[in-house]
């Protein structure tokens, strides 16, 4: 809980919830900001939706809330989010929001399988520099 907690007191507009009819959660989306010069960018920590709401692009809606947010109030370079390199569907549904594939972090989650670090240029990364894959992959402790 107090992870939680801490991101909704750090980062409030960052944190947000989707409810339904008799305000039941359908779905929330948290992140921050975070990083300097052009590494300055908005990360989704975590995207969920209630397996009853999902195919409805309730998860498209936050995250185009979050990117508004990293782009226009914190004017972010912009959006990385990480993603269990098995984990197929949430890859493919990232691409079809803009997101590429960035970099390979060997044995991200807990020491055994690999993340993607994907990511998605924001308007202030004209060049969209930020998007360039990495050659090679890297391990956590270089993040």
């Amino acid at each position: 809980m107090s992870f939680y907690m801490t991101y909704l007191a750090r980062w409030p507009d960052y944190f947000q919830v989707a409810e339904g009819p008799g305000n039941r959660v359908m779905g929330y989306i948290m992140g921050k900001v975070e990083g300097q010069g052009e590494s300055w960018h908005g990360h989704v920590t975590a995207v969920t939706i209630a397996p009853e709401y999902r195919r409805q692009q309730l998860a498209k809606k936050l995250m185009n809330l979050l990117e508004e947010i990293s782009d226009k109030i914190d004017k972010a370079y912009f959006v990385d989010l990480f993603v269990r390199a098995s984990n197929t569907p949430a890859i493919k549904m990232y691409e079809k929001l803009g997101y590429v594939i960035y970099r390979r972090v060997l044995r991200y989650y807990s020491g055994e399988e690999d993340g993607l670090d994907m990511r998605k240029a924001l308007s202030r990364d004209v060049e969209k520099k930020s998007m360039i894959p990495l050659k090679r992959p890297i391990r956590p402790d270089e993040l």
